[in-house]
């Protein structure tokens, strides 16, 4: 059993409605919430059963009711100050959360059985949630206040979720405190004449832990003794950490449980029967808690540390461990994380050289910011052990390495494919090789030359086909100019798109078209060039710069040409991808408004003039060369719209893109929109999902269609837009002709 004394994340107001009462429990991951007047006091619970049940017996059922309407008043209960073996009583069969009230018969705590996760501070631990990262400063503040609170700075710039501290009363703590050492061991006076020195105050200790609130810190605190426990639950602190050494010290234990506070526990110095014996004790205790790995020498040989045996703590304890590091390096700590570990504690210095043996354990500033950024990774890699997915980046591999079924000759509308009709070679554009049985026998529902792909719509009986589209705005199609004819032929676009490779650029284009086309045309940049270039015109590099500017300065000259081969009167739309990618992580953001006055210098030094030069909304990892980058421009909202306005720039806005980013910042879509519609020349219109899931289908994402369609009607109306999904040129335009399909509705 626990007692989680942190109910806000199982309490609702009985004003508040159902759907937000259901919300709650799935975010809780409990499946049931208290429902509590303002002032606190149980009205009943709230399960997802008593939900439904309500629903069903309630014609007139609406989430909007209170959630007062739908609890269960006949809730089972329980005092706070009641035996814990009392309570542990209650929690069984159906009942699986039990909410403890005080005197008042308010809300005070919630008893489970549900030992999967705990809440600490702003911080929830669960196989679920991210790994908690300790800084621990322990005493390596060397007494002084001012160092303790630089040290507190340094771990938030690091990324720590949490630092740790230790408290120590030296006359409650050792037989001999101060300097009467004399009858102490060796070791033992070499501890004391340390903490002698460079221990703080409790006052000191509360100024340090006042500075960790004000930069939004959540704190951890080991108390050696008794005196200090006190100190530290009245100061309010959200946990507390028990010592190796004090694991086995129960009677320091029972004043810890008497706090109530989460408590988490390293294990070093300790055999398995004793780790058993503690975990049973804080089991009875009703205190949530986590109990992690340690080996306790400074520092610990790698020959020692058994990783491995995080797997048997967790089964001891049935609940999440951790890993309290004192080896050399971060890597150890890395792979605990992969073995399961959900804390991490690992000891933070600015010098290892300085006296007492946790710094020469501890990490310096930067290796702690590494070894966060590492655990991150680590976590996004692990995922969830989900079903195999193709992401997007191997999808659009999988086009340029992956075989497709060809046909071996010439092949007529109505005639059966045999096995002599069909090959199998790159690049991965149509059927997969391992659909040839279904394919073989079919009757041909199309001509098909040799050379030419199979696609899933020769599966069909009924292959999607393309019509006259109705929209409020200008719309056209994405096309290369092999397929400019064929996709156009039998539909009604107001424009094409040119998205052009670096050899269409070397084309002919008098070659390739000899009269006027009754549409108009955009021109697409090429996203690659051989040798591996890409166009950025944010680079610092000269050559790279000029070779930038020389490559758009082409596309615009050859855009120009394109003119006298279509029917339209304005300028025509020239969208670029400008730049401002990296390889290996984010640039510092101080370092973006240099990069965007980099591209302006460039858009001077350009000829636009019959032109409209857009620069295209960006995603925060895009898929260049086979493999994922990052974006450092075009990407965040507010230097996107600086750059519009600085520089009286326009935009093409990327809807897949730019959802993307706003995911990736954690922001409404509908706010990027909102800013980002008043430049934009030019839309993509795609659906996103995530932070790099680009270019599915129309409604097949993340994106909220009707709002969007509303918010364009209004900031805006005229625009013209074309629907970017992934390779939906292929299976002759079947993307396309869906995606328009399914957007007439809202556009």
């Amino acid at each position: 059993m626990i007692i989680d004394r942190h109910v806000g994340q199982y309490a609702i107001r009985d004003d508040e409605p159902l759907i937000n009462a259901l919300r709650k429990i799935d975010a809780n991951k409990s499946r049931i919430i208290f429902v509590v007047d303002n002032h606190g006091h149980l009205i009943g619970s709230l399960s997802d059963g008593d939900v439904r049940r309500w629903l069903l017996s309630t014609p007139d059922a609406s989430l909007d009711t209170p959630s007062r309407q739908a609890a269960n008043a006949q809730a089972v209960r329980a005092r706070i100050d009641d035996p814990h073996g009392d309570i542990a009583g209650l929690i069984d069969g159906p009942i699986s959360h039990l909410p403890l009230l005080d005197d008042q018969g308010r809300l005070v705590a919630v008893a489970s059985n549900d030992r999967r996760a705990f809440q600490f501070g702003r911080h929830r631990v669960s196989a679920n949630d991210p790994t908690l990262i300790i800084a621990e400063i322990g005493n390596n503040h060397q007494g002084d206040v001012g160092f303790a609170k630089e040290l507190v700075d340094l771990a938030v710039d690091g990324g720590a979720d949490v630092v740790k501290f230790q408290l120590r009363d030296m006359d409650a703590l050792y037989r001999q405190s101060g300097a009467a050492t004399g009858g102490e061991d060796l070791g033992a006076q070499y501890t004391l004449n340390l903490l002698g020195k460079y221990s703080l105050s409790a006052d000191q200790m509360i100024e340090v832990f006042d500075h960790c609130k004000s930069r939004d810190l959540d704190i951890l605190c080991t108390p050696w003794d008794s005196p200090s426990v006190k100190v530290l639950a009245e100061y309010g602190i959200p946990g507390l950490k028990v010592a190796s050494a004090d694991m086995t010290n129960h009677t320091l234990l029972e004043d810890m449980f008497a706090t109530g506070l989460p408590l988490i526990v390293s294990t070093g110095m300790s055999t398995e029967a004793e780790i058993i014996e503690a975990a049973d004790l804080l089991r009875s205790s009703g205190s949530p808690f986590a109990m992690l790995h340690c080996q306790s020498t400074y520092p610990a040989p790698f020959k020692d540390i058994n990783l491995r045996y995080l797997n048997r703590l967790a089964e001891i304890t049935g609940g999440p461990v951790g890993y309290s590091g004192h080896e050399r390096g971060f890597h150890i700590p890395v792979a605990a994380v992969a073995m399961g570990a959900r804390i991490i504690e690992k000891h933070f210095t600015t010098d290892r050289s300085l006296e007492g043996n946790d710094h020469k354990v501890s990490l310096l500033p930067g290796e702690f910011k590494q070894m966060v950024a590492r655990i991150r990774e680590l976590e996004e890699s692990l995922g969830d052990g989900s079903a195999r997915v193709v992401s997007t980046g191997e999808s659009m591999n999988r086009v340029n390495l992956a075989k497709s079924l060809v046909a071996a000759r010439r092949i007529e509308s109505g005639q059966r494919i045999t096995r002599d009709d069909v090959t199998v070679k790159s690049p991965g554009r149509g059927l997969q090789p391992n659909k040839l049985h279904e394919l073989i026998g079919r009757t041909a529902g199309r001509s098909i030359d040799e050379g030419d792909f199979f696609y899933a719509g020769d599966l069909s009986d009924t292959p999607i086909g393309k019509r006259d589209y109705s929209f409020r705005r200008p719309w056209g199609l994405p096309v290369r100019y092999h397929d400019t004819f064929k996709l156009a032929e039998g539909t009604n676009p107001d424009f094409v798109e040119f998205h052009l490779s670096y050899k269409d650029v070397e084309l002919n284009v008098d070659e390739i078209f000899s009269e006027r086309l009754p549409y108009g045309y955009t021109v697409h940049l090429p996203d690659l060039y051989a040798g591996d270039f890409i166009v950025n015109l944010a680079s610092q590099d000269e050559d790279v710069w000029a070779r930038s500017i020389q490559e758009t300065q082409r596309v615009i000259d050859l855009t120009k040409y394109l003119r006298k081969y279509f029917t339209q009167e304005e300028d025509p739309i020239v969208i670029a991808t400008m730049g401002g990618f990296t390889a290996d992580g984010f640039v510092d953001p101080s370092e973006r408004p240099a990069m965007y006055t980099r591209i302006a210098q460039a858009i001077e030094r350009l000829d636009t003039s019959g032109v409209r030069l857009t620069a295209q909304t960006l995603p925060p990892y895009p898929w260049l060369m086979g493999g994922q980058q990052y974006h450092n421009l075009f990407m965040g909202l507010d230097d996107t719209v600086d750059f519009c306005e600085r520089y009286g720039q326009r935009i093409t806005l990327d809807i897949s893109h730019s959802k993307l980013a706003a995911n990736f910042h954690k922001m409404p879509f509908s706010t990027y929109v909102e800013k980002l519609a008043p430049f934009t020349e030019h839309l993509h219109i795609v659906d996103a999902e995530g932070v790099d899931g680009e270019g599915p289908q129309i409604g097949e994402g993340e994106v909220d269609w009707p709002l969007l369609a509303k918010q364009l009607d209004e900031l805006a109306p005229g625009v013209p837009f074309i629907p970017e999904i992934w390779m939906g040129h292929t299976d002759n335009g079947a993307g396309f002709w869906t995606a328009l399909e399914r957007l007439e509705k809202w556009f």
